[in-house]
Protein backbone atom coordinates (compact mmCIF):
# COMPACT_ATOMS: atom_id res chain seq x y z
CA UNK A 1 0.00 0.00 0.00
CA UNK A 2 1.11 3.52 -1.24
CA UNK A 3 1.83 6.16 1.53
CA UNK A 4 0.87 9.48 0.47
CA UNK A 5 3.25 11.84 -0.05
CA UNK A 6 3.57 15.04 1.69
CA UNK A 7 3.10 17.85 -0.64
CA UNK A 8 6.15 20.54 -0.62
CA UNK A 9 4.76 23.89 -0.46
CA UNK A 10 6.87 25.16 -3.46
CA UNK A 11 5.76 22.15 -5.61
CA UNK A 12 2.84 20.44 -6.73
CA UNK A 13 3.04 16.54 -6.16
CA UNK A 14 3.31 14.29 -9.09
CA UNK A 15 1.86 11.52 -9.68
CA UNK A 16 3.79 8.58 -11.44
CA UNK A 17 1.01 8.29 -13.93
CA UNK A 18 1.93 8.99 -17.82
CA UNK A 19 0.23 12.56 -17.88
CA UNK A 20 1.20 15.81 -16.47
CA UNK A 21 -1.34 17.05 -13.42
CA UNK A 22 -1.45 20.28 -14.40
CA UNK A 23 -0.85 22.66 -11.03
CA UNK A 24 -4.12 23.40 -9.14
CA UNK A 25 -5.92 26.48 -9.31
CA UNK A 26 -7.75 28.14 -12.24
CA UNK A 27 -8.27 25.96 -15.05
CA UNK A 28 -8.36 27.16 -18.78
CA UNK A 29 -9.54 24.17 -21.44
CA UNK A 30 -7.22 25.36 -24.54
CA UNK A 31 -9.24 24.25 -27.38
CA UNK A 32 -8.48 20.78 -28.96
CA UNK A 33 -6.30 21.80 -32.28
CA UNK A 34 -4.11 23.50 -29.68
CA UNK A 35 -3.68 20.89 -27.49
CA UNK A 36 -3.48 18.67 -30.41
CA UNK A 37 -0.23 20.91 -32.27
CA UNK A 38 0.59 21.19 -28.41
CA UNK A 39 1.30 17.45 -27.67
CA UNK A 40 1.74 16.66 -31.57
CA UNK A 41 4.92 18.92 -32.92
CA UNK A 42 8.04 18.84 -30.64
CA UNK A 43 9.43 21.73 -29.44
CA UNK A 44 12.09 23.19 -32.03
CA UNK A 45 15.41 24.78 -30.61
CA UNK A 46 14.65 27.53 -32.91
CA UNK A 47 11.69 28.03 -30.76
CA UNK A 48 12.91 27.81 -27.46
CA UNK A 49 12.29 31.35 -25.82
CA UNK A 50 15.82 32.82 -25.08
CA UNK A 51 15.65 33.40 -21.31
CA UNK A 52 15.56 37.66 -21.33
CA UNK A 53 18.43 38.64 -18.94
CA UNK A 54 18.07 39.11 -15.54
CA UNK A 55 18.52 42.79 -14.51
CA UNK A 56 21.46 43.33 -12.37
CA UNK A 57 19.06 45.56 -10.37
CA UNK A 58 15.78 44.04 -9.87
CA UNK A 59 13.88 44.87 -6.38
CA UNK A 60 13.34 41.33 -3.94
CA UNK A 61 10.39 41.86 -4.54
CA UNK A 62 10.69 40.03 -7.87
CA UNK A 63 12.11 36.83 -6.47
CA UNK A 64 9.27 36.53 -3.46
CA UNK A 65 7.18 36.85 -7.01
CA UNK A 66 8.70 34.14 -9.12
CA UNK A 67 8.70 31.47 -5.99
CA UNK A 68 4.90 32.54 -5.51
CA UNK A 69 4.54 31.47 -9.03
CA UNK A 70 6.71 28.82 -8.83
CA UNK A 71 4.16 27.65 -5.87
CA UNK A 72 1.25 28.40 -8.05
CA UNK A 73 2.30 27.70 -12.02
CA UNK A 74 2.04 29.73 -14.41
CA UNK A 75 -1.36 31.52 -15.35
CA UNK A 76 -3.09 29.37 -18.03
CA UNK A 77 -3.94 32.58 -20.17
CA UNK A 78 -0.05 33.48 -19.69
CA UNK A 79 0.94 29.94 -21.33
CA UNK A 80 -1.11 30.21 -23.95
CA UNK A 81 0.36 33.97 -24.91
CA UNK A 82 3.72 32.54 -24.52
CA UNK A 83 2.91 29.43 -26.76
CA UNK A 84 1.85 32.12 -29.22
CA UNK A 85 4.85 34.80 -29.13
CA UNK A 86 7.26 31.62 -28.99
CA UNK A 87 5.38 30.70 -32.75
CA UNK A 88 5.41 34.35 -33.95
CA UNK A 89 8.87 34.84 -33.12
CA UNK A 90 10.82 35.10 -35.94
CA UNK A 91 14.24 32.91 -36.63
CA UNK A 92 17.64 34.47 -35.13
CA UNK A 93 19.44 35.94 -37.82
CA UNK A 94 23.17 37.09 -37.77
CA UNK A 95 24.22 38.95 -35.21
CA UNK A 96 24.01 42.50 -35.55
CA UNK A 97 27.34 44.41 -35.96
CA UNK A 98 28.66 46.75 -33.13
CA UNK A 99 26.88 50.17 -33.73
CA UNK A 100 30.41 51.81 -32.91
CA UNK A 101 31.86 49.69 -36.01
CA UNK A 102 28.74 50.79 -38.30
CA UNK A 103 29.18 54.59 -37.33
CA UNK A 104 33.37 54.77 -37.09
CA UNK A 105 34.25 57.30 -39.97
CA UNK A 106 36.76 55.46 -42.82
CA UNK A 107 40.38 56.97 -42.75
CA UNK A 108 40.69 59.77 -45.73
CA UNK A 109 42.41 58.46 -48.88
CA UNK A 110 44.94 61.75 -48.36
CA UNK A 111 45.76 63.06 -45.37
CA UNK A 112 43.96 66.63 -45.72
CA UNK A 113 45.93 69.94 -45.47
CA UNK A 114 44.38 72.16 -42.80
CA UNK A 115 43.74 75.44 -44.58
CA UNK A 116 45.60 78.39 -43.12
CA UNK A 117 43.81 80.67 -40.74
CA UNK A 118 42.70 84.06 -42.41
CA UNK A 119 44.81 85.99 -39.21
CA UNK A 120 47.71 84.24 -39.56
CA UNK A 121 47.89 84.25 -43.56
CA UNK A 122 50.27 86.42 -44.75
CA UNK A 123 49.36 89.21 -47.18
CA UNK A 124 50.46 88.67 -50.61
CA UNK A 125 52.94 90.74 -51.92
CA UNK A 126 52.86 92.45 -56.10
CA UNK A 127 55.45 92.12 -57.72
CA UNK A 128 56.96 95.57 -59.06
CA UNK A 129 56.03 96.21 -62.76
CA UNK A 130 59.91 96.80 -63.41
CA UNK A 131 62.35 94.42 -61.48
CA UNK A 132 64.42 96.79 -59.79
CA UNK A 133 68.11 96.97 -60.82
CA UNK A 134 70.77 95.73 -58.39
CA UNK A 135 72.43 98.32 -57.11
CA UNK A 136 76.05 98.64 -58.89
CA UNK A 137 79.03 96.81 -56.41
CA UNK A 138 81.24 100.43 -55.59
CA UNK A 139 85.16 99.76 -56.01
CA UNK A 140 86.47 98.56 -53.23
CA UNK A 141 90.37 99.97 -53.06
CA UNK A 142 90.72 98.41 -49.75
CA UNK A 143 90.83 94.50 -51.33
CA UNK A 144 93.88 96.21 -53.46
CA UNK A 145 96.85 94.35 -52.57
CA UNK A 146 98.88 97.12 -51.46
CA UNK A 147 102.24 97.87 -53.63
CA UNK A 148 105.63 99.18 -52.12
CA UNK A 149 106.02 101.33 -55.46
CA UNK A 150 102.73 103.39 -54.67
CA UNK A 151 104.38 105.29 -52.13
CA UNK A 152 107.30 106.19 -53.58
CA UNK A 153 107.61 109.94 -54.50
CA UNK A 154 110.30 112.26 -55.99
CA UNK A 155 113.07 114.04 -54.52
CA UNK A 156 114.10 117.00 -54.18
CA UNK A 157 117.49 115.79 -56.02
CA UNK A 158 117.17 113.17 -59.27
CA UNK A 159 119.20 109.58 -57.47
CA UNK A 160 122.15 108.73 -59.31
CA UNK A 161 120.49 105.30 -60.68
CA UNK A 162 118.14 107.89 -62.62
CA UNK A 163 120.64 110.06 -64.03
CA UNK A 164 122.77 107.27 -64.79
CA UNK A 165 120.03 105.39 -67.13
CA UNK A 166 119.50 108.83 -68.95
CA UNK A 167 123.09 108.61 -69.94
CA UNK A 168 122.75 104.93 -71.40
CA UNK A 169 119.72 106.02 -73.49
CA UNK A 170 121.38 108.92 -75.00
CA UNK A 171 124.27 106.66 -75.96
CA UNK A 172 121.52 104.45 -77.51
CA UNK A 173 120.38 107.17 -79.67
CA UNK A 174 116.93 107.60 -78.10
CA UNK A 175 114.79 110.92 -78.26
CA UNK A 176 113.03 111.78 -74.85
CA UNK A 177 111.88 114.31 -72.67
CA UNK A 178 111.51 114.53 -68.83
CA UNK A 179 107.44 114.56 -67.43
CA UNK A 180 106.39 115.56 -63.90
CA UNK A 181 105.71 113.39 -61.69
CA UNK A 182 102.79 110.62 -61.92
CA UNK A 183 101.64 109.81 -58.30
CA UNK A 184 97.24 108.52 -57.60
CA UNK A 185 97.07 107.90 -53.54
CA UNK A 186 93.45 107.13 -54.10
CA UNK A 187 94.79 104.35 -56.20
CA UNK A 188 98.13 103.49 -55.67
CA UNK A 189 99.57 104.77 -58.90
CA UNK A 190 103.30 106.53 -58.88
CA UNK A 191 106.64 107.14 -61.26
CA UNK A 192 108.83 109.15 -59.51
CA UNK A 193 110.89 110.33 -62.38
CA UNK A 194 108.91 109.30 -65.56
CA UNK A 195 110.09 110.16 -68.90
CA UNK A 196 108.34 110.74 -72.84
CA UNK A 197 110.05 108.88 -75.40
CA UNK A 198 110.33 110.00 -78.92
CA UNK A 199 112.06 107.44 -80.46
CA UNK A 200 113.70 103.75 -79.37
CA UNK A 201 117.34 104.60 -81.35
CA UNK A 202 118.41 105.90 -84.13
CA UNK A 203 115.74 105.93 -87.35
CA UNK A 204 113.10 103.82 -84.69
CA UNK A 205 110.24 106.13 -84.11
CA UNK A 206 107.48 105.31 -81.35
CA UNK A 207 103.93 106.34 -80.92
CA UNK A 208 103.57 109.88 -79.13
CA UNK A 209 102.77 109.77 -75.49
CA UNK A 210 104.81 107.20 -74.47
CA UNK A 211 105.22 107.42 -71.08
CA UNK A 212 107.54 105.15 -68.94
CA UNK A 213 110.34 105.09 -66.21
CA UNK A 214 113.46 104.96 -67.69
CA UNK A 215 114.68 101.37 -66.49
CA UNK A 216 111.84 100.42 -68.93
CA UNK A 217 112.08 102.88 -71.63
CA UNK A 218 115.77 101.21 -71.50
CA UNK A 219 114.69 97.73 -72.13
CA UNK A 220 112.46 98.64 -74.87
CA UNK A 221 115.16 100.66 -76.71
CA UNK A 222 117.60 98.16 -76.04
CA UNK A 223 114.82 95.18 -77.41
CA UNK A 224 114.59 97.25 -80.47
CA UNK A 225 117.54 97.50 -81.77
CA UNK A 226 118.89 94.20 -80.37
CA UNK A 227 115.87 91.87 -81.88
CA UNK A 228 113.16 93.60 -83.38
CA UNK A 229 115.42 95.39 -86.42
CA UNK A 230 117.86 92.34 -86.99
CA UNK A 231 114.64 89.87 -87.38
CA UNK A 232 112.89 92.52 -90.01
CA UNK A 233 116.07 92.26 -91.83
CA UNK A 234 116.13 88.90 -92.12
CA UNK A 235 112.80 88.27 -93.13
CA UNK A 236 111.24 91.02 -94.96
CA UNK A 237 114.68 92.87 -96.44
CA UNK A 238 113.66 95.67 -95.17
CA UNK A 239 114.45 98.06 -91.86
CA UNK A 240 112.45 98.88 -89.05
CA UNK A 241 111.09 102.39 -88.84
CA UNK A 242 107.88 102.34 -86.54
CA UNK A 243 106.88 100.58 -83.22
CA UNK A 244 103.64 101.58 -82.74
CA UNK A 245 102.74 101.07 -78.84
CA UNK A 246 99.13 100.62 -77.90
CA UNK A 247 99.53 101.40 -74.38
CA UNK A 248 102.60 102.64 -71.86
CA UNK A 249 101.72 104.41 -68.15
CA UNK A 250 97.55 103.90 -67.34
CA UNK A 251 96.38 104.20 -64.33
CA UNK A 252 94.22 101.05 -63.39
CA UNK A 253 94.46 97.97 -62.02
CA UNK A 254 94.47 94.50 -63.49
CA UNK A 255 91.80 93.10 -65.36
CA UNK A 256 90.37 91.09 -62.65
CA UNK A 257 91.23 93.46 -59.90
CA UNK A 258 93.42 92.56 -56.92
CA UNK A 259 96.56 94.02 -57.89
CA UNK A 260 97.54 97.05 -59.78
CA UNK A 261 98.96 96.83 -63.42
CA UNK A 262 102.57 96.92 -64.61
CA UNK A 263 101.33 99.87 -66.72
CA UNK A 264 100.17 101.98 -63.29
CA UNK A 265 104.44 102.47 -62.79
CA UNK A 266 105.31 103.45 -66.50
CA UNK A 267 106.74 99.71 -66.27
CA UNK A 268 104.78 98.13 -69.06
CA UNK A 269 104.54 99.06 -73.20
CA UNK A 270 102.20 97.63 -74.81
CA UNK A 271 102.67 97.21 -78.90
CA UNK A 272 100.06 96.57 -81.54
CA UNK A 273 102.06 96.53 -84.87
CA UNK A 274 105.30 97.24 -86.49
CA UNK A 275 105.85 99.31 -89.62
CA UNK A 276 108.79 98.58 -92.07
CA UNK A 277 111.06 101.26 -94.21
CA UNK A 278 108.75 99.72 -97.53
CA UNK A 279 105.65 100.44 -96.13
CA UNK A 280 104.29 97.03 -95.07
CA UNK A 281 102.84 97.01 -91.10
CA UNK A 282 103.01 93.89 -89.53
CA UNK A 283 99.92 93.88 -87.21
CA UNK A 284 99.22 91.37 -84.39
CA UNK A 285 96.35 89.11 -84.11
CA UNK A 286 95.16 85.34 -83.60
CA UNK A 287 95.87 84.63 -87.40
CA UNK A 288 98.30 86.39 -89.10
CA UNK A 289 99.90 85.36 -92.69
CA UNK A 290 102.13 83.14 -92.48
CA UNK A 291 105.39 84.94 -93.26
CA UNK A 292 104.18 87.80 -90.76
CA UNK A 293 103.32 84.59 -88.23
CA UNK A 294 107.03 83.61 -88.43
CA UNK A 295 108.48 87.30 -87.45
CA UNK A 296 106.30 87.81 -85.01
CA UNK A 297 106.52 84.13 -83.07
CA UNK A 298 110.77 85.13 -83.86
CA UNK A 299 109.86 88.78 -81.79
CA UNK A 300 107.92 87.11 -78.94
CA UNK A 301 110.72 84.09 -77.98
CA UNK A 302 113.21 86.60 -77.81
CA UNK A 303 111.50 89.13 -75.70
CA UNK A 304 111.18 85.91 -72.65
CA UNK A 305 114.44 87.12 -70.89
CA UNK A 306 114.84 90.70 -71.56
CA UNK A 307 111.43 91.37 -69.91
CA UNK A 308 110.18 89.69 -67.14
CA UNK A 309 106.22 89.19 -68.64
CA UNK A 310 105.18 88.37 -72.38
CA UNK A 311 101.88 87.81 -73.71
CA UNK A 312 100.27 87.75 -76.52
CA UNK A 313 97.68 86.12 -78.35
CA UNK A 314 96.77 83.06 -77.06
CA UNK A 315 96.77 84.16 -73.68
CA UNK A 316 93.85 85.70 -72.64
CA UNK A 317 91.18 87.94 -74.70
CA UNK A 318 92.64 91.27 -73.35
CA UNK A 319 96.04 89.91 -75.64
CA UNK A 320 94.36 88.75 -78.63
CA UNK A 321 95.73 91.74 -80.15
CA UNK A 322 99.26 93.21 -78.60
CA UNK A 323 101.92 91.96 -77.30
CA UNK A 324 102.15 92.99 -73.87
CA UNK A 325 106.23 93.52 -72.22
CA UNK A 326 106.60 94.66 -68.75
CA UNK A 327 109.39 94.31 -65.85
CA UNK A 328 107.68 93.11 -63.03
CA UNK A 329 109.92 92.71 -60.30
CA UNK A 330 109.19 88.67 -59.52
CA UNK A 331 110.62 86.59 -56.86
CA UNK A 332 114.67 84.80 -57.91
CA UNK A 333 114.40 87.09 -61.51
CA UNK A 334 111.98 84.47 -62.83
CA UNK A 335 109.53 85.32 -65.99
CA UNK A 336 105.85 84.52 -67.02
CA UNK A 337 105.58 84.30 -70.96
CA UNK A 338 102.96 82.86 -72.26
Amino acid sequence: MEQPLTQRADQPLRPRSRHRVRPRGKRHIMPKQTQQQTQDQPTSPADVPVPEPRPTEAPKADATTMKEQKATGPKPADASNRLNQEKSRPEPSAPEQSTEMENEPEPPAAVPIPTQRPDTAEPEVEPPAVAPKPPEKPVDDNKMMPDPRSAQLPADKMPEEEVACRERLKALGVEFEEHKAEHDAKIGCSIPYPIILKTLGKSISIGSGTELNCRMAEAAARFAADVVRPAVKAEFGADLKVINQASAYVCRPRHGGGKLSEHAFGNALDIASFTLSDGRTIGIGPAPPEKDGKFLNTVRKAACGPFKTVLGPGSDPDHALHFHFDLEPRRNGGTFCH
